[in-house]
């Protein structure tokens, strides 16, 4: 690998975090999380430094990586609206509130703003079907949705 895209702030937590953990390998995830924060979305060179530091083959990196939709393997925007779409949501209204978001970015579920201030995606579950319809608004979960507090948050950035 000729250059690299981590910083030394990631090599750091990382080597802090070793001692936890039986493998080097078992840093996967925390690795993951960690280079996200840092990049805001795992591209493939992001993916490969990772696995050259933890004596791994990027195609297990990329596997692990692409099983969980926590991790962003598309560049995102600055803010990340995650609607969940599940059968808890549907039933209170995360149809309609999917379409106001589209609404009011102007742009369509999947998609990232123009200005990439705003990547709006359905989300599986969020596991939050008591307090339903909800989404994440980047690291926050907003629950109890409705379309005025949707308004809102969109309008506060």
């Amino acid at each position: 690998m000729s250059t690299k895209i981590l910083s030394q702030k990631f090599y750091s937590a990382m080597d802090k975090l070793l001692p936890r953990y039986p493998t080097k390998q078992a840093l996967l995830l925390p690795a993951l999380h960690e280079a996200q924060e840092e990049t805001r979305w795992l591209s493939s060179e992001v993916m490969a430094e990772i696995a050259a530091y933890l004596d791994m083959h990027p195609a297990k990196v990329r596997e692990v990586a692409s099983f969980y939709t926590m991790y962003n393997l598309q560049p995102v925007g600055k803010y990340h609206v995650k609607l969940c779409t599940n059968a808890a949501c549907m039933l209170r209204g995360a149809d309609k509130l999917l379409e106001r978001c589209e609404a009011k970015l102007g742009i369509r579920c999947g998609e990232t703003t123009a200005d990439n201030r705003f990547t709006l995606m359905e989300e599986e579950c969020l596991g939050a079907c008591g307090t339903a319809p909800a989404m994440m608004f980047n690291d926050d979960y907003v629950e109890n949705l409705t379309p005025a507090k949707i308004d809102e948050l969109l309008a506060k950035q």
